[in-house]
């Protein structure tokens, strides 16, 4: 039995955004560009023309609204993980301080690359929800069980979040297969952010010893 379209519930999505802007309020000055409420303010006001043109059904221009948002909070990650190796060697950090940071950022690039997953799989939330799921990106156990539908199974974002995790965690994906290019290419650049971190954490460690 397949069960009708619903639409796909948006606020983890929000409190992901949400949450990076908080990491950013908390992250050492030295890892960001600005102040530290900038990327906050920039994602409580950039959420207001997304959520406009949704409710509007303007999704086209709903989604890439969503992903240039995402694409801000990608290079702002991205650079903190570059300060996070570039700015060490200037003075002494605390190591408290260095975990801190880069636990942080670890955690920030987890949620960034699971908007992005939620944004590009099969067409984006909404399109996923409009009919039988259909994906060329991802391969969810769920939705290659029976049929292939799995009984109108279809991802929600805790499952892109679950995936960008195992990502910066064992850097290769545990239960869902990678299929696309694209896709292929945004797990290399979250291990590659994730593994930066580490490996920073990693040398300090050694020459604290």
């Amino acid at each position: 039995m397949t069960l009708p379209p619903r639409h796909a519930p948006r606020w983890p999505a929000v409190l992901a955004l949400l949450g990076i802007g908080a990491i950013y309020l908390l992250v050492s000055d030295r890892l960001s560009l600005g102040p530290s409420w900038l990327v906050l303010a920039v994602v409580v006001v950039w959420l207001v023309p997304v959520g406009v043109t949704h409710r509007r059904g303007l999704h086209h221009w709903a989604r890439w609204l969503g992903m240039a948002l995402v694409v801000l909070l990608t290079a702002s990650v991205a650079l903190s993980a570059v300060f996070l190796v570039t700015r060490l060697p200037r003075g002494a950090v605390a190591p408290l301080t260095l975990l801190e940071d880069a636990a942080l950022i670890w955690v920030a690039n987890i949620l960034v690359f699971a908007l992005w997953y939620w944004e590009v799989d099969a067409g984006g939330p909404f399109h996923r929800h409009r009919g039988p799921y259909r994906s060329v990106d991802f391969a969810f156990p769920q939705a290659i069980m029976g049929d292939g539908d799995a009984g109108g199974w279809r991802p929600d974002f805790v499952d892109y979040l679950f995936f960008a995790f195992n990502t910066s965690t064992a850097f290769s994906p545990t239960d869902t297969m990678v299929l696309s290019r694209r896709a292929k290419v945004l797990m290399m650049c979250q291990s590659v952010v994730s593994l930066v971190v580490i490996v920073v954490l990693a040398a300090r460690a050694i020459n604290t010893l």
